[in-house]
């Protein structure tokens, strides 16, 4: 019988899913080790130092993957090595404070703006860039990833604190994200979001994560109006200085499917009722410690028509007898409700509520 080709090899490795049989299956010869290799087309990188050794079978990656500290010297490997990288996902398994050093790598040490830009300048077709919670990355990286990877879809910058201004204003000029999360970026201010909502981005993103980002105001919320293709916004605790004002802008949104309004203390029924009555879309809201809404704005609901998922936890001012009127919305399948008022709330009332979808304690 004639030896395999490397080309009928690879055939058969697109039927083995499991990766200890394609481990297996590269130590049977050095042939079988070369294909596998060739074939690879994600990695998961548990430890960085050895990424010289290893990274050279693997030239056709299309997804490369570590949760924890990594070199610039080590992107910059991978950038020579692997140009046809179209997924880079450095989420940072825990943050910095909850270890200081891993495989000799300290938390000072860790990948920053020359990594993230020597790996954007090298693999060119990146979609997605998730570097959640690496504080070493500042505006440099995000220029560099926004001018030179021009099919950039998902941009994840979470809890990475160097993250200003002046990098939102590049993300503004981008004419492919979809997806921007820059939860607690707590540098960016009015400013920022404001160039961000009238840029070319306003016109092809999707979803809008700005949880924390405590220097933002109802000034800055009010230019969200320009996008018109926004169907998730996330504004969890961006402080006191977003009030009803901005709440009604936002709820000017037409194509929202979900938002998460969650410790805007300052927001009150004139926002909720507005948005029941505008965000037709709307699938899932998250209305958590908003101290200033009742029953009143929550019972607006009741007439929704896509409404599934309904977040009430810390807010005191909503009974059940509210619920009940909520609970006419059709599409309806869950109500999360604060925990603490769960006793006092009589049983039978409770089962009323469950007859109509999920009831949920937090």
């Amino acid at each position: 019988m004639s030896t395999l080709g490397d080309d009928e090899l690879s055939l058969v490795l697109k039927w083995v899913y499991d990766q200890n049989d394609r481990k297996s299956f590269s130590q049977v010869c050095k042939q079988w080790l070369r294909v596998e290799g060739l074939s690879r087309l994600s990695i998961r990188v548990l430890e960085p130092d050895l990424i010289p050794n290893f990274i050279p079978r693997f030239p056709n990656l299309l997804l490369f993957e570590s949760q924890i500290f990594i070199l610039d010297s080590h992107l910059e490997f991978v950038a020579k090595t692997c140009p046809r990288l179209q997924v880079l996902n450095l989420n940072l398994r825990k943050t910095l404070e909850e270890f200081d050093e891993v495989d000799g790598i300290s938390s000072s040490e860790d990948v920053g703006d020359d990594g993230i830009s020597a790996l954007a300048n090298g693999c060119r077709n990146l979609t997605k860039a998730l570097l959640r919670k690496r504080t070493n990355v500042g505006n440099a990286a995000v220029i560099s990833l926004v001018k030179l990877c021009k099919n950039l879809t998902s941009l994840d910058l979470g809890r990475c604190s160097l993250v200003d201004d002046q990098a939102v204003e590049a993300i503004g000029c981008s004419n492919s994200i979809r997806v921007l999360n820059l939860e607690a970026c707590s540098l960016i201010t009015d400013h920022g979001l404001a160039v961000l909502a009238t840029g070319f981005v306003s016109k092809t993103l999707k979803k809008l994560v700005l949880a924390e980002c405590d220097r933002i105001t109802d000034s800055g919320v009010s230019m969200l109006k320009h996008m018109c293709c926004l169907e998730e916004l996330n504004l969890a605790e961006c402080g006191p200085k977003i009030t009803d004002s901005g709440g009604l802008v936002v709820s000017s949104l037409a194509s929202l499917k979900k938002l998460n309004l969650a410790w805007l203390i300052n927001l009150s029924d004139v926002t909720v009722i507005a948005i029941a009555e505008n965000c037709v879309n709307l699938v899932a809201i998250d209305l958590t410690g908003c101290e200033l809404v009742t029953g009143v704005g929550v019972r607006a609901f009741g007439n929704h028509e896509s409404l599934e998922y309904l977040v009430l936890a810390s807010c005191h001012s909503i009974c059940m007898e509210d619920l009940s009127v909520v609970v006419r919305c059709q599409s309806l399948r869950d109500i999360v409700h604060d925990k603490g008022l769960r006793m006092w709330i009589p049983a039978a009332m409770q089962v009323h509520i469950s007859m109509f979808c999920q009831l949920h304690w937090r």
